[in-house]
């Protein structure tokens, strides 16, 4: 066996050959395997996703599927995928616990026969890590995570490695026709004592595990809606859990705007380093079609103040929205409205390739409007304009496919 292997503060990775790479966190968990073309990724609870770019023929008779995903060789993980290329677009799945259960047993094998041919410090991992954990300990991990989270909905491709305390559950407006992210809980702060509390938990659920991750999101929708000093207050709560990393969260238009610069200002000095808007179009007919409050010159208005404070800004717009007859007006005012804001090298637009929902009131609403939907074939040439659009704005553009959430 000729073993490539990383021990790096934060993960470990061990490579057999050219065709297995597993990486652990440093709780000895599985994070991410890569196998003949094929990748896995772990979820906290243990849920395991199959990915590949291969026709789906190409799936073992386990139902494992993936594609070589440069985050399983280093253990760094989240990001966002670049738009371009000509790679066929990533397919995936989530396997059955059975299926989970088997890729687990070959990955925790796989790392038993690493030990004899490690490196000192690779194989004290191994030992003391790694091999501590079986497939069934590994699936119980499901019940740990619930007693830390209610579910996490949705989170910005690269907050994929962040540590998520959840401030508050659910999304203060939850009446977008597209979105049911937060169908299933109504929106509620959590009170200074319960926010630490979790935060506590949090720490303990992820452990040495929390090493791998590189920034702390603020969950769920809206989380930045509640008071300043609020605010403040549960910074400092997670700061002082989690030293060192920078501050993310989500925010709408709508509630945003109701803090002034000063207010944003002061949050960036505690840590606030990005939020992340639901921008979905720069088209104000469209947002109305959608329920999405707000309007285009507000949001513009909107980050110039979020600018101003400090703030970094991620865009959220999506394509193949509107169907084909908005495609066009569509495009149009999302680019114009884009490059009317100040954005710079650390803000970034994603484009999140449409997806619909049978039975959602947007379905139905779409219906009654005859709005032709954009096929996939037609929703990545959209996406590929706009990304090429965005771009000659000297803005980063990426794509944001709510299909390859994990956390």
């Amino acid at each position: 066996m000729e073993l490539f292997a990383l021990a790096k503060p934060g993960f470990t990775t061990v490579s057999p050959d050219r065709e297995k790479v597993a990486s652990f966190d440093r709780e000895g968990r599985l994070y991410a395997y890569y196998r003949d073309g094929l990748t896995y990724r772990r979820a906290l609870d243990s849920s395991l996703q199959a990915r590949w770019h291969a026709p789906s023929e190409a799936a073992t008779a386990s139902g494992a599927a993936g594609g070589h995903d440069p985050a399983v060789p280093t253990g760094r993980a989240g990001g966002h995928d670049a738009v371009g290329g000509h790679r066929p677009p990533r397919q995936r799945r989530w396997l059955t616990r059975q299926e989970a259960a088997q890729v687990f047993a070959e990955v925790y094998e796989l790392a038993a026969q690493c030990v004899a041919y490690a490196s000192r410090d690779v194989r004290e991992r191994l030992e003391t890590e790694i091999l501590r954990w079986t497939p069934e300990r590994l699936l119980a991990e499901e019940d740990r995570f619930h007693r830390v989270y209610v579910p996490i909905s949705i989170l910005p491709p690269d907050q994929y490695m962040s540590i998520v305390l959840q401030a508050t559950q659910g999304c203060t407006w939850n009446r977008c026709t597209f979105c049911s992210f937060y169908q299933d809980r109504p929106f509620r702060a959590k009170s200074p004592e319960e926010f630490a509390a979790h935060v506590e938990a949090v720490r303990e659920f992820l452990g040495r595990g929390a090493l791998m991750r590189k920034g702390i999101f603020l969950a769920d929708g809206n989380a930045l809606a509640l008071s300043q000093a609020r605010l403040e207050a549960m910074f400092a709560t997670a700061k002082e859990a989690f030293p060192g990393h920078a501050i993310y969260s989500f925010i709408d238009l709508y509630t945003g705007e109701r803090r002034s610069v000063a207010g944003w200002r002061r949050l960036a000095e505690l840590g606030l380093q990005r939020v992340y808007i639901g921008m979905e179009t720069g088209h104000d007919e469209l947002l109305r079609f959608l329920n999405k409050p707000g309007s285009r010159e507000e949001l513009i208005s909107f980050v110039s103040d979020l600018k101003q404070a400090g703030v970094q800004v991620g865009l959220v717009a999506m394509v193949g929205v509107g169907g084909a007859e908005y495609r066009e007006p569509h495009a149009e005012a999302t680019v114009e409205a884009i490059s009317r804001m100040p954005l710079g090298p650390g803000d970034l637009v994603y484009l999140s390739p449409f997806v619909e929902h049978p039975g959602s009131a947007y379905a139905a609403r779409r219906a009654e409007a005859q709005l032709t939907p954009m096929g996939e074939a037609e929703i990545e040439a959209e996406l590929q304009r706009l990304a090429r659009q965005v771009r000659s704005l000297g803005v980063n553009a990426a794509r944001y496919d709510i299909r390859e959430f994990i956390y």
